[in-house]
This record gives structure tokens, sequence and C-alpha cells, in this order.
């Protein structure tokens, strides 16, 4: 059985963070991924300045694609509003590999299926022991599912149900546009052009609001894929989606439980108004990582509710 301090079930930018954080003092980390990296991530991959700063980069040390957007264009049931901004879109296939690498952690693929305390550390699947225990696996993680589920019951009517799709596409447009509440959909949608010639498309609605209308996300992704095509934004014809759920923004009554920790989806920490997950996973994470260094408990509170204000000041701590 192989034996370390600390094991992070999930290797997405909530695991990676909080591997980096402990790394940089010298701790010994394993990160446990059942994909090996670089793996597909359908995500529109937007980040925010405040994620750079928090990480401890600028653009020009990454080393794949990213674009910067100066403005982005909202549509609010048909009105228009562009917002001067500085925000970035990054391909979440080589954001996460980099950001992995990065850290130095030990990283092995490995499905988590069973885990159970034993004399005040976690075994998992009888495989690995580790004194401390953080859960970055997502929606579905299974420290999540393991330790607090019943502690943080998950509401329904934070459900967001999403149909995406990112592929190889010859943009002409490099606007990034949301579209809210468009053709009744009870969320938003998006356009974000993404470097090297790739395009990310997608939408997301409540999923409660839409079943009690008797409406599927598919429905909404017809009409979303027709409007782009009215617009001249996606030429492709037929467009073949990926769909998942997740959760937006809840109080998290309990983030840790004696030497176990949720970050980022695992908690359930996706903004209100965008569902924007990336920035909260990467400070769910550091602050984690930053609870096993001084033993202090983990604290949540303060990460942004709302993706709207960094937006608007995006250099805004």
């Amino acid at each position: 059985m192989r034996e370390v301090e600390t094991i992070i079930v999930g290797g997405g930018p909530a695991g990676a963070a909080c591997a980096w954080k402990l790394r940089q003092v010298g701790r010994e980390v394993l990160v446990l991924d059942r994909a090996a990296f670089p793996r597909l991530k359908p995500c529109a991959g937007w980040i925010t300045p405040l994620v750079l700063r928090e990480l401890q980069f600028k653009p020009a040390d990454y080393p794949h694609s990213l674009m910067t957007f100066k403005r982005l264009h909202f549509r609010i049931r048909g009105r228009r509003i562009p917002v001067p901004t500085r925000q970035y879109s990054i391909r979440r296939t080589e954001f996460d590999a980099w950001l992995l690498e990065r850290a130095g952690a030990l990283v092995v693929q490995h499905r988590v299926r069973h885990i159970r305390r034993e004399n005040g550390q976690f075994v998992i699947d009888d495989q690995f022991r580790c004194t401390y225990l953080v859960g970055a696996g997502g929606t579905h993680c299974p420290v999540y599912h393991t330790f607090f589920k019943e502690l943080n019951p998950r509401a329904k009517e934070r459900v967001i149900s999403t149909l995406e799709l990112e592929f190889p596409y010859s943009w002409h447009d490099a606007n990034c546009y949301l579209w809210f509440f468009d053709h009744d959909l009870p969320g938003y949608s998006w356009y974000v052009p993404k470097g090297n010639g790739y395009l990310n498309i997608g939408i997301g609605g409540k999923q409660f609001v839409m079943k009690a209308r008797g409406e599927t996300i598919r429905q909404h992704w017809e009409r979303f894929a027709e409007k782009l095509q009215r617009l001249g934004l996606v030429q492709n014809g037929a467009l073949e989606p990926y769909g998942y759920t997740y959760s937006l923004r809840s109080e998290v009554a309990v983030a840790q439980k004696g030497n176990a920790f949720i970050v980022g989806d695992a908690a359930g920490l996706a903004t209100l108004d965008m569902g924007e997950g990336i920035g909260p996973a990467v400070q769910s994470g550091l602050r984690a990582a930053e609870a096993i260094l001084t033993g202090r408990p983990l604290n949540l509170k303060g990460i942004p509710k709302y993706s709207f204000w960094q937006i608007l000041f995006p250099f805004w701590k």
C-alpha cells in the first residue's frame, strides 16, 4: 500500500492549485484522477485576471493557446450590453494538464471507488493511505459522496443541466457572446472563441425549471444551434454536444471534516450568475492547502458568489 501525507482526488484546477501550494513548501502530495492528462474537458474555459494572480503567472508565461477579451458582449432578453473588461479563454485540455504538471506532484491514474477511515487516516481502495484527504473530483467526487453528502445536500434548485461542444473551427468573429434567458431558457448560453482555431459553444439551464415546464435541455440546444447558424457564427450544420450537470453556489455548511476537505465543484462553488467554476475552484484549492499547512479550519467564505463583479472590476480582489 502506498502511503503519503496528502492525497488529492481530482486533478482539475482545484486539485492542481492545492497540490501546487503544498509542493511549494516541500509537502508530500499524491493526486489521483480517473483520467490520464491531458484529457478532454468540455468547458467554456473562461478565466479571470484573479486566477492568474492567485496562481502567480502572467499570460506571457502560459505556453498554450490563450485569448484575451477586452469586451464581453451580453445579450439579456434581447438587449445588447457590451461590457469593457479583461478576461481570457483557454482550452481546459491544455490548461488543466499544464497546471497539474506545474504543481510538481505525483499523479496516478486511478478511479476512486471506496474510501474508509482507519486509525486516524484514510484508506482508498486498499491501495493508498494518507493523513489528509482533499476532494477535488467535481460534482461526483467520491470524497463528497463518502463524507459530505449528508452534511451538504445539493438543492435541486441549483442544479444546472448543460450541453456544450468544443471543436476545431475557423471562426471569423473573435468576440465572446453570452445570452441570458434566450427563448425563455432558465439560464444562459455562450459563444467563446479560443486560440489555435477552436470554438466552444454551449447552454446551461436550471434542471428543475425545465422539468416543471415539460422542456428538455436538448430542445433549447436545437434552438440555440439554429440561432448561431442564423447569425452566421457557426456554419457546421449538425452539432452534437456533450452533456453534464453541476451545482451553482450554495451555502457550504461543512467543507472540512477532520482531515478531509472538499473544494471546487465538489463543494458546489460555481458562481450564481454565470456558473463560472475555475476561479472558485482555484481559490478553494489554495485555501485547503493553507488549512493543511497551518492547521486552521478551511474557510470558503469570501470566495465570490458572482462573476459579474470580476467582469466589471477584473483586477479587483
